[in-house]
């Protein structure tokens, strides 16, 4: 199961008032595990950035005038993501960023059904508690500590960590998935692995007068004691 974990930074709120993408990130897992694959670009939005929002992520006009336009890293970007789920926090912000820019450039728009909605997720499993990111890097003990500004891959590996915590930790599966993943290619199933008796029985741990002692209880209780039955 490939997922990618992902984050955008933007001009302002709406895109339908002209505001734009400026940066992404994102983060590979496979089988709710990190292969260290990751996507990260800088956008120039071809417009000036509003001094709200540079406050939050800290990209100015000047550094973003010599990156590309959107329209020349789409294929990149989708190239990345693939058709594997994105996992975003506030998933209906950055999709509709996304699709007003996929939608400018003629490209496909990615339907809601990609997104899983890690606020969502996190307002269901703590109601009534605080569910930003920086709140649930508390919660779980995530180190946030990098986080003095926004920055779309800084917050997608956060998240990324956030993420495997909702869903019950690194190994949501108590590790029996029987496949691997390794950061230099696809997982690798482990068909010839079965679980085998011990090559030598443990020792028993009652004493000889313990045993005796269980006997003559189990003899008191007849023939029908459990104890006497075979499985």
């Amino acid at each position: 199961m490939r997922e990618i974990v992902l984050d955008t930074e933007t001009t302002g709120f709406e895109p339908s008032e002209g505001d734009r993408i400026v940066e992404i990130g994102a983060v590979e897992l496979f089988n709710h595990l990190p292969t260290g694959k990751t996507y990260h670009q800088y956008i120039n939005p071809e417009r000036l950035m509003p001094k709200a929002a540079f406050d939050v992520h800290g990209l100015g006009d000047d550094f973003l005038r010599d990156k590309p336009v959107f329209k020349l890293i789409a294929q990149d970007f989708l190239d990345f993501i693939g058709d594997a789920q994105l996992i975003i926090h506030n998933a209906s912000f950055d999709m509709k960023f996304l699709n007003a820019e996929l939608t400018a450039v003629k490209r496909p728009i990615l339907p809601m059904t990609r997104a899983t909605d890690t606020l969502m997720m996190a307002r269901r499993k703590f109601p009534g508690s605080p569910a930003t990111l920086d709140a649930l890097c508390r919660r779980f003990g995530v180190d946030n500590s990098a986080r003095e500004k926004h920055g779309a891959l800084l917050d997608s590996e956060i998240l990324a960590e956030v993420y495997l915590e909702l869903v019950g930790g690194r190994q949501p599966d108590f590790g029996l998935n029987p496949a691997t993943q390794t950061a230099s290619g696809p997982a690798k199933t482990l068909s010839d692995w079965r679980p085998r008796p011990r090559p030598n029985p443990l020792p028993p741990r009652l004493t000889e007068p313990e045993s005796a002692a269980h006997t003559a209880f189990v003899d008191k209780m007849g023939a029908g004691a459990i104890w006497k039955k075979r499985l």
